[in-house]
C-alpha cells in the first residue's frame, strides 16, 4: 500500500472519534422524543462520552506504549464500532447511556494512539506533512459535527449519526491491519490501574453531582454525596499518583504555574466555547422551531471563524509567546460568549459564535506548545494526554455546569442567557491568569523544536 494509507487510517479514526463529541448536539431534541429522556438524560448522552474519553486517554496512552500502539488502536477502532451500533439500536436512554461510555472507551484507545503512530511511521519533511494533516482533520472533525449530525437526522434518523460509524470503522480496521507496522516503547513501566481508577470515579462522580444540582439543587443529600464523594476520590488520586513510581501524570509537573495554567486554559477553552452549544441547539430547534440541519449550519459560524483562523494566520501565531496567544484566544472566547444572546431569529447567535470561533482558531494554535514548553523533553507524552485529557474533562464538566445554570433560569432561555454569561466571565478570568502566569520566554515554534519523537 501507498506511504500515505497508514496517515489514512489514523485520520479517518481521529475524524470519527472527534465528529462523535459534536455530532449528537443537534440530534438531542429528537432523541428526547424518541426515547422519553429527561434533561439529565440528555446531559448524560454527552458527558458519558466526553467523560470515557478525558478519563482514560493517559491510561490507554500508557497500555499502549506498553503492548504496542497498533494493536490498542484496532481495540480501540473494534469497540468504538460495537459500541456505536449498541447507541444506534438503544430502546432507551439508559441502554444509549451505557453505550456511549463504551464508545468513549474505544475513543480514547483510539486518541491516546494517534499520534504516537504518525511519530513512529513518518520522519523528517514526512512527519511535518503527516501531522499538518492530522490537525487539519481535527479541525474539520469540529466543523463537520453539528452539520453532519443536522443532515442525518433531519432526512434520515438520529439513529443514523451512530450507525454510520460502522462502515468506518470497517475501513479504518482494515487500513490499519494492512499498512500500520506495530510499535511499542520497551522501556514502558505498565499501566497505572489505581490512578486510573481514582481519577476516572473522581470526575464521574462530580460531574453526576453537578448535573443533580440542577435538578435537585446544591444542598440536597445525594448531590452532596456524590460532590463529597468525588473529591475524595480525587484525594484518593493524587495521593496515589505521588506514591507511584509510574504514575500516569506527573503532579510534580503541578509546581510549575505555566503547566498548571496551560491545562486550566485547556479546560476552559472547552467549557466557554463548547459546552453551551448542546442548549442552544436545543433553543434553536424546540424555541425557534429549526430543523436539525438548520440548526447545525447556525452553529456553524464558530467553526469556520476557528478554521479560517488556523488556516491562514496560523503559523504565523507560533512565533508569538504562548501567554499571548492563549490570553487573547481565551479573551475572544469569553466576549464572544458575552455576545450571545436568545431572540427571534437564529441571526441573534452569529456574532457571538465567530467572535468566539476566532478565539478558538487562535489558542487551538497555541495550546500543544505552551503543553510542551513546560515539561521535560521525556515527559511529552505525558503532557500531551494530559492536554487532551483536561480538554476533554472541561466540556464534560462544562456541560454539568452549564446545564445546572439553564435549569436555573426561570425559563429556558432566561436560563441559556445566564449560561452565556458564566461561560463568557470564565473564559476572560482565565484568560487574565494565562497572562499572568504563563511566563515561558520560548514561543509556539521554539517548544515545538524541544519535543522527541516517540517511540
Amino acid at each position: 500500500m501507498g506511504k500515505w494509507a497508514p496517515l489514512v487510517a489514523v485520520c479517518v479514526g481521529a475524524f470519527m472519534l472527534l465528529v462523535d463529541v459534536t455530532i449528537v448536539t443537534v440530534a438531542l431534541p429528537d432523541m428526547a422524543s424518541d426515547l422519553q429522556a429527561s434533561f439529565t438524560g440528555l446531559q448524560w448522552v454527552l458527558d458519558a462520552y466526553a467523560l470515557a474519553l478525558s478519563a482514560l486517554v493517559l491510561g490507554a496512552g500508557s497500555l499502549a506504549d506498553h503492548i504496542g500502539r497498533r494493536k490498542v488502536y484496532l481495540g480501540g477502532l473494534l469497540v468504538f464500532a460495537v459500541a456505536s451500533l449498541v447507541c444506534g439500536i438503544a430502546p432507551g436512554p439508559e441502554v444509549l447511556i451505557i453505550a456511549r461510555v463504551v464508545q468513549g472507551i474505544g475513543g480514547a484507545a483510539m486518541l491516546a494512539t494517534t499520534m504516537a503512530l504518525i511519530n513512529v511511521t513518518y520522519h523528517g519533511k514526512e512527519r511535518g506533512i503527516a501531522l499538518g494533516i492530522w490537525g487539519a482533520t481535527i479541525g474539520v472533525a469540529a466543523s463537520a459535527g453539528p452539520v453532519l449530525g443536522g443532515v442525518l437526522t433531519e432526512y434520515l434518523d438520529w439513529r443514523a449519526i451512530f450507525l454510520v460509524n460502522l462502515p468506518i470503522s470497517a475501513i479504518a480496521v482494515w487500513l490499519t491491519a494492512r499498512a500500520i507496522p506495530e510499535s511499542s516503547n520497551p522501556h514502558a513501566l505498565g499501566v497505572d490501574v489505581p490512578g486510573v481508577v481514582s481519577f476516572t470515579v473522581g470526575a464521574g462522580a462530580i460531574t453526576y453531582g453537578l448535573i443533580l444540582a440542577g435538578e435537585d439543587g446544591w444542598t440536597a443529600a445525594g448531590t452532596l454525596a456524590w460532590l463529597i464523594g468525588g473529591a475524595v476520590a480525587l484525594i484518593v488520586f493524587v495521593v496515589v499518583e505521588l506514591r507511584s513510581d509510574h504514575a500516569m501524570l506527573d503532579l510534580k509537573l503541578f509546581a510549575n504555574p505555566a503547566f498548571t495554567v496551560t491545562l486550566l486554559a485547556a479546560v476552559f477553552m472547552s467549557f466557554s466555547a463548547f459546552a453551551y452549544s448542546p442548549f442552544l441547539s436545543i433553543w434553536l430547534q424546540n424555541g425557534l422551531g429549526m430543523k436539525p440541519l438548520a440548526a447545525g449550519l447556525a452553529l456553524l459560524p464558530m467553526s469556520v471563524a476557528s478554521f479560517l483562523v488556523s488556516s491562514t494566520v496560523g503559523r504565523h501565531l507560533h512565533s508569538i509567546p504562548a501567554r499571548f496567544t492563549i490570553g487573547f484566544g481565551l479573551l475572544g472566547i469569553g466576549v464572544g460568549a458575552l455576545l450571545l444572546h436568545t431572540g427571534s431569529s437564529w441571526v441573534a447567535v452569529l456574532p457571538g459564535l465567530a467572535v468566539a470561533g476566532l478565539g478558538v482558531g487562535v489558542i487551538g494554535q497555541a495550546l500543544p506548545g505552551s503543553m510542551m514548553a513546560t515539561v521535560p523533553q521525556n515527559r511529552a507524552g505525558m503532557a500531551s494526554g494530559a492536554l487532551n485529557t483536561f480538554r476533554q474533562l472541561g466540556f464534560a464538566l462544562g456541560v454539568a455546569v452549564l446545564g445546572t445554570v439553564v435549569r436555573g433560569g426561570k425559563e429556558f432561555t432566561s436560563g441559556l442567557e445566564d449560561s452565556f454569561v458564566v461561560a463568557g466571565v470564565s473564559g476572560i478570568v482565565v484568560a487574565l491568569l494565562s497572562v499572568l502566569l504563563i511566563r515561558s520566554r520560548r514561543t509556539v515554534a521554539e517548544s515545538g523544536k524541544a519535543v522527541p519523537a516517540e517511540v
